[in-house]
């Protein structure tokens, strides 16, 4: 049977019950979730039902890159293993969407092949030692040379450090005076090839999502031209495209997350007796448990917008708003669920083994790789108001109102947002700027996921949730604040002296 015979519901509940085979029978994920990397019995029990066919075009075998799958797949993988879904993820949006969109298409059906019938994998090379967030100044270079090109450079914190076959490689072009080019170089490296195989330097003992490798990486590789990618316009514009598609996955990977840390705070609020009654009557716990749920209303919205926008025959290099949007909020839910759930369940919460517990630790990352949370939110908001600037709209809400991410949602915070942005602001007020934009951009997506007959009663809830969180950041950002940090504050301030 071909894998494009089954429906899509077939093949997700396949693959559904292989994982709770796996992770809560035949194996402990609580164990699992404790070691270093995956087993590979385990890794190839998984891997059996060739789940990153989703992601492979159906000329080549797959099932067609069609993002509802790809986001319903990491959706089932993050219920069970936050980790699995991260590295079901990577391969997705970071190597295989890639590929399709831009590889040479000489060479895409040998890869393809490899991944549906040898369940190979792949990741994505960009951040440097010196150079995280600013890959534009990356030190790694390529040059031509008979047959092909040299890769040279430092890479680390890559996912699946020595355990991906082949690697995207991001990197700037020497020029013949030794200086490095402005744009952005992509070449694909495999990892069976003479010539091609990355030195691994370092093994990372990263605190949380054990089973993903991060490591140190030595690069002096010789590649063929026709490993390289094809831009459409530039390789920066290539790059934005990939990086964005990647960000509008997220809600994929938090949407499982976030459905078990509610499904699990249901049960034990619902089980937990408190004198003549069960931890769910008490007033703290619903307000609580209602965060969990908005969380998984706006993920859910996430998801519907992103299925319908993000695909590879979309180009998202100009969509910086929506995707930050996404990645940031998403990510940030996915940590106060978490939280949420560790406090609900009391001391048995504060451990590794509890899923809450290691859902802290597994989710913080999500906040910080692929551009931290505070950087993208700032992006957003210089992103606005360089548009209020250029149409002379002094007015948050104004803007917002004739603004397509915003235009229907803002009405539900008109009272917050009725405020005037004159001058400049400095960093601290657009970040908090960018995460109140960034919360209405999502409460569109629930507002149009709710018009096509999501649960009216879940996003009521979720308004009145939004309405106060924003009501609070707006606090913030007309609070005035410009502490800056004491650095000699040794200096006469030790309790001690005043005792």
């Amino acid at each position: 049977m071909l894998l494009t015979d089954l429906s899509f519901s077939e093949f997700i509940h396949n693959f559904e019950n292989t994982l709770r085979h796996l992770f809560r029978e035949k194996e402990d994920i609580n164990q699992l979730s404790l070691e270093r990397g995956l087993p590979p019995a385990v890794l190839s029990e998984i891997m059996s039902g060739v789940p990153l066919s989703v992601a492979i075009p159906v000329q080549y075998g797959g099932r067609g890159s069609i993002v509802k799958e790809c986001l319903g797949l990491l959706s089932a993988a993050s219920y069970e293993s936050l980790s699995l879904s991260l590295i079901f993820g990577i391969n997705i949006a970071l190597f295989l969407e890639p590929v399709a969109k831009y590889a040479n298409e000489g060479i895409k059906g040998n890869i393809f092949q490899r991944f549906l019938e040898q369940g190979q994998m792949g990741g994505l090379m960009i951040t440097e030692p010196g150079y995280g967030s600013d890959a534009l100044n990356m030190k790694t270079f390529n040059k031509e040379i008979d047959g092909g090109y040299q890769i040279k450079g430092t890479k680390h914190w890559q996912g699946l450090t020595g355990m991906a076959d082949y690697w995207l490689i991001a990197c700037r072009k020497e020029n013949g005076d030794g200086e490095l080019g402005r744009d952005i170089d992509f070449f694909i490296s495999d990892s069976h090839q003479e010539g091609q195989k990355v030195l691994v330097e370092e093994y990372y003992d990263n605190a949380g999502l054990y089973m993903i490798p991060y490591g140190l990486n030595k690069l002096d590789l010789r590649v063929p031209p026709t490993h390289k990618l094809e831009p459409e316009t530039t390789g920066i514009k290539m790059m934005l495209d990939i990086l964005h598609r990647s960000r509008m996955q997220f809600p994929g990977m938090g949407m499982g997350f976030i459905k078990r840390m509610l499904d699990e705070a249901i049960a034990h609020c619902t089980n937990r007796m408190v004198g003549a009654g069960n931890l769910l009557a008490m007033d703290q716990i619903q307000f609580q448990l209602s965060r969990i749920q908005t969380a998984y209303t706006i993920c859910s919205a996430m998801c519907a917008r992103s299925s319908e926008i993000s695909g590879i025959d979309h180009n998202l290099a100009a969509e910086g708003i929506e995707a930050n949007s996404m990645k940031a909020v998403v990510t940030d839910l996915m940590q106060e669920s978490a939280h949420l759930l560790v406090q609900v369940s009391g001391a048995n919460g504060y451990r590794i083994s509890h899923i809450g517990g290691r859902g802290i630790m597994d989710s913080r990352p999500f906040q910080i790789f692929e551009g931290s949370n505070e950087m993208l939110y700032a992006q957003i908001a210089e992103a606005v108001t360089r548009q209020m600037k250029k149409q002379k709209e002094a007015s948050l809400y104004g803007f917002l109102k004739g603004f397509a991410l915003t235009a229907q949602a803002c009405d539900y915070f008109r009272n917050n947002l009725d405020v005037q942005i004159n001058g400049a602001l400095n960093q601290r007020k657009l970040v908090d700027l960018g995460r109140i934009v960034a919360r209405v951009v999502c409460m569109e997506y629930v507002v149009a996921l709710q018009a096509k007959g999501f649960r009216k009663d879940l996003a009521d809830n979720c308004i009145v949730m939004m309405q106060q969180e924003i009501s609070s950041l707006m606090s913030s950002f007309n609070a005035r604040n410009e502490v800056t940090v004491v650095e000699d504050y040794s200096h006469d301030s030790s309790w001690l002296q005043f005792v």
